[in-house]
Formats: C-alpha cells, sequence, structure tokens
C-alpha cells in the first residue's frame, strides 16, 4: 500500500476516525486505525465495539492496499507534520509515514485481527449540518455523566414527521430542542436514546456538511455527511415522560432581555463559591441578580423585567442557569414559575408556553433558599 493525500485532509481524516478509539482496548487491534486504499481515495476507520467512525479522503494511491496501524499515534505524528503532502507507505513490517524532510516509521498490526465494521442502517432521511449542530449543542448541556444511570446519559430522539425532537436530563434539569428534517418517508416515526458525549462530538464535526444523513435501526444510530460517517450503538430506550414535566399551571411569569440577563449573572457568578446560589428577585418592573458568599465578597445588579404575577426569589446553580440561558437565541427569555422550590421553565419570550411544540425549553430546578 502507498498514497499521498494533503496534509490537512488527512489530518482532519485521522482525527475523525481515532476519535473514537479506547484508552484501554479489550483487544489490541482495537487501539488500531484501519487504513484502505483504493484508486482515487483513502478510508480510515476506527472502532470500539460501540462506536464505529469512518473519513474518506481524496488521495493519489499508487499501490492500494490495507494496514492496520496505533491510531492515536498516528494522530499524533499526523497532527504534528507541517503543511505539505504526506505520504503513507507499508514497506515490510511498517508503515511508513514521510512528510518532508520527517519520517516515522509505525510497526504494522494484523489488519485481519481488526473485527468486522457495522454498516450504517437504512437511511432515515437528512438534515442541516449546521442546524443539527447547533441543537444537539443546546440538548446535551443537560445530560448526566454518571455512567452507573445510562438512561440519563443518553439524548432522547423523538421523530415524527418532519420533526425531530432531542431531549436530556440530569435529574435536576431538563433541555428539549426541536429540529425540522428531510424524513425519506412522510410517515417516518421512531426513538432512541443516543449516548450524549458520542452525539455531541460528532454533530460538532459535522455541522460543517450542509446535510447529514441519519440511518437508524434498533440497536444502531448511523450519522454521514462530508465524507464521514460514524454509527453507535443505542443506549435502553427507557426515558423519562420529559413532555409532562414541561407543561403546568404557572403563577409568575417574567420576561428579561436575554443578553444582559447573561451577561449580568456571568458577572455575580464571580462571587458564588461552590454551593452558593445565584438569586433572581423578580420584583415589580425589574429583577435583582445577586450573590454574596458570607462576607467574603457579594454582587448586585438590577435589571429591567416584565412581570405578570406574583413576586417571587429564586435562587439557582449558576453553571446551570448559564447553560440554559446560553441556548435561548431570542432577545428576550421568559421564565415561568409556580414558586421557589418548583422547577422553573426558561423559553424564548416569541414563543407561546401554552403550546406543547417549541424550538427550545429549559427546565431548572431551583436551589432551596434559607429563610
Amino acid at each position: 500500500m502507498r498514497f499521498q493525500a494533503e496534509h490537512q485532509a488527512l489530518e482532519d481524516a485521522v482525527g475523525w476516525a481515532a476519535r473514537v478509539l479506547p484508552t484501554r482496548p479489550v483487544l489490541p487491534a482495537l487501539a488500531g486505525l484501519l487504513i484502505d486504499a483504493a484508486e482515487g481515495n483513502v478510508t480510515l476507520t476506527g472502532f470500539d465495539y460501540e462506536v464505529s467512525a469512518r473519513a474518506r479522503v481524496e488521495a493519489t494511491v499508487s499501490e492500494p492496499g490495507r494496514t492496520l496501524v496505533p491510531g492515536r499515534l498516528l494522530a499524533e505524528i499526523v497532527r504534528s507534520l507541517p503543511d505539505r503532502p504526506v505520504e503513507v507507505a507499508v514497506e515490510g513490517a511498517e508503515t511508513v509515514v514521510r512528510c518532508g524532510g520527517a519520517e516515522f516509521g509505525l510497526q504494522t498490526m494484523p489488519a485481519e485481527d481488526h473485527p468486522r465494521i457495522p454498516e450504517p442502517p437504512a437511511a432515515a432521511g437528512t438534515v442541516p449540518g449546521e442546524a443539527f449542530g447547533a441543537a444537539v449543542g443546546r440538548a446535551v448541556v443537560a445530560a448526566g455523566r454518571d455512567d452507573t444511570l445510562p438512561m440519563l446519559t443518553g439524548v432522547r430522539l423523538d421523530i415524527a414527521g418532519e420533526t425531530i425532537t432531542l431531549a436530556c436530563t440530569d435529574r435536576y434539569r431538563l433541555t428539549c430542542c426541536e429540529l425540522a428534517w428531510s424524513p425519506a418517508r412522510p410517515d417516518f416515526s421512531a426513538a432512541a436514546l443516543v449516548p450524549a458525549r458520542t452525539l455531541a462530538e460528532a454533530a460538532g464535526v459535522l455541522r460543517t456538511a450542509a446535510e447529514v444523513e441519519l440511518s437508524l435501526s434498533d440497536t444502531l444510530l448511523g450519522l454521514s455527511g462530508a465524507g464521514r460517517t460514524l454509527t453507535t450503538r443505542l443506549l435502553d430506550d427507557r426515558f423519562v415522560d420529559y413532555r409532562s414535566r414541561l407543561t403546568g399551571r404557572w403563577t409568575t411569569r417574567a420576561e428579561i432581555p436575554t443578553a444582559p440577563l447573561l451577561e449580568a449573572v456571568e458577572r455575580v457568578a464571580l462571587v458564588a463559591d461552590r454551593n452558593v446560589p445565584v438569586r433572581l428577585t423578580l420584583s415589580g418592573d425589574h429583577v435583582r441578580v445577586h450573590a454574596a458568599t458570607g462576607d467574603a465578597a457579594r454582587a448586585s445588579e438590577t435589571l429591567p423585567a416584565e412581570l405578570h404575577g406574583e413576586e417571587i426569589d429564586l435562587g439557582f446553580n449558576p453553571r446551570f442557569l448559564l447553560d440554559g440561558l446560553s441556548g435561548i437565541a431570542a432577545a428576550a427569555t421568559r421564565l415561568h414559575c409556580t414558586g421557589p422550590a418548583k422547577a422553573v421553565l426558561f423559553t424564548p419570550a416569541d414563543e407561546d408556553a401554552s403550546n406543547a411544540r417549541q424550538a427550545y425549553r429549559y427546565l431548572l430546578m431551583p436551589i432551596r433558599l434559607a429563610a
């Protein structure tokens, strides 16, 4: 096998495929990156039995063939090379990488030991790459990170007609985003629970693709776009009834300019130590954003607000509050409250809270405040 490829294209392809390689593989071959060189292109594949990633890059192939090399090391080597054409060739027991005056020799691993890569399921539809990446990014902030509770580490995908709904929760907050897409069949519907970390990393890279193709089976989700393909095994599809948690009888509603509120929370949070809430005191025609760490430091900022209903004092984990506000693209944020100890719903002010179909919703449990 021997081929030559442009450095940046090869670096991107190797980085995409190597990102799924396990740090402690159960089989030595799973630490390897599989390289297939055919006429006019090279395909690089990584696999860890749960997730597979493939990338295809244009190349001048003088000798077609296949090789398996240590993937993470190859990614580091290619990343370090200058921006010049890179030649990769199998020479004896080594896979040799040359670029300019640099040369690296990697011990070739037995390609026949590499497990069979699952093929993506049948295509279900397409979605714009930028919109898909943005929606996933807004949703996964509420995904849990405790692997002992797999349900909470996933993104719930509910697909019905031309709408994909993404939902995540870590028990303290819940996100819900809706996304328009083009299904292969107008009556297509499905539900799946996808590992949030895997989906977030893939969607972030695929934002540059004009379209991302989604494929789905009972056990696998496939994503393809811009010469890259990823498959991931699905989690158990049990998930909380998130839709019922996003509706309620709200006794207080407030509208606050989003950008000023976000900036004020960032400033006030500077004095909030661990477990110290940032408080939003809604009263009259303003909201007071404030926090204090004993006698050591305090901060306060007042913003205009439009309040409907009872005055209320709320305390929030500052990072969780910032995560929710960062997902609101509208000029104003609407808060829906039923009391200082009840979950608060954050939505863009230009959306109707009585409508069950909304582009973005963020439900956050407040911190109980001392009397």
